[in-house]
């Protein structure tokens, strides 16, 4: 018997979301799984919202993302911020499931594999230190390790720095989320010929109004990155 098969008897699988019993490590049991709403199908080119109908290999933008000036590349998302998505969430977040990580870094790594590159640099979006200090850990450089790991990548946890404490930006309108951080990160100096002349993939949680990745492409592109593009784990639907 093997060291797994009798880990497995000793400790059997459990669903990551309501400990019942499953057949692999790190897995969601069916009923988890149908109240999981993983992103599928034809989505925004820009900032990986679904998007009805579509056909195979199409390209289409929301309508927020044909409006609003987007200054990354691409970016995609792997699940809605709702149900069983959001519960997995603030469980990363706020919870201590570290053990997260893992499978959420597989479901990124899925939902970013048509805008990954060659040679692409892995970074996540950086916590302010007081905040890191209090939650003891960046959940957004957990899933950008994962997701660097399984892609091959190169992956920098301090390419970018958030230079001031922004605070939450729940209750705020789209153009308050933009204004509270505007220049809010910054590529540190020692940082600067790692992120010059590269294509960068930057990795969050979750996207609500897509202000915190502009901040970050727009410090990342004062860095002379080539081009930016953006992943997170849920994409929430509506602004708000």
């Amino acid at each position: 018997m093997g060291m797994q098969a009798a880990l497995h008897l000793l400790y059997p699988p459990q669903c990551i979301s309501c400990d019942a019993a499953v057949t692999t490590d790190f897995g969601l049991c069916g009923a988890c799984w149908r109240e999981t709403p993983f992103i599928v199908g034809l989505v925004c080119d820009r900032c990986g919202l679904p998007l009805p109908g579509g056909e195979p290999g199409e390209t289409a933008l929301c309508d927020d993302c044909m409006t609003i000036a987007r200054p990354w590349g691409q970016g995609r998302a792997a699940l809605l911020y709702q149900d069983n998505g959001r519960r997995l969430i603030l469980a990363l977040k706020h919870g201590d499931r570290l053990d997260l990580a893992r499978p959420a870094g597989a479901w990124l790594h899925r939902a970013a594999a048509p805008i990954l590159r060659p040679g692409m640099l892995v970074v996540p979006v950086p916590l302010h230190l007081s905040r890191l200090f209090r939650r003891r850990y960046n959940q957004a450089a957990l899933l950008s390790k994962a997701v660097a790991g399984l892609a091959g990548l190169d992956h920098c946890p301090d390419a970018l720095v958030r230079s001031r404490n922004t605070g939450t930006q729940d209750g705020r309108t789209r153009d308050g989320r933009l204004a509270n951080l505007a220049g809010a990160f910054r590529v540190p100096p020692r940082r600067r010929r790692l992120v010059e002349d590269r294509d960068i993939l930057v990795v969050d949680d979750v996207m609500t109004s897509g202000a915190t990745f502009a901040a970050a492409t727009e410090a990342l592109h004062a860095a002379n990155a080539r081009s930016v593009c953006v992943v997170a784990l849920a994409r929430v639907a509506k602004d708000g």
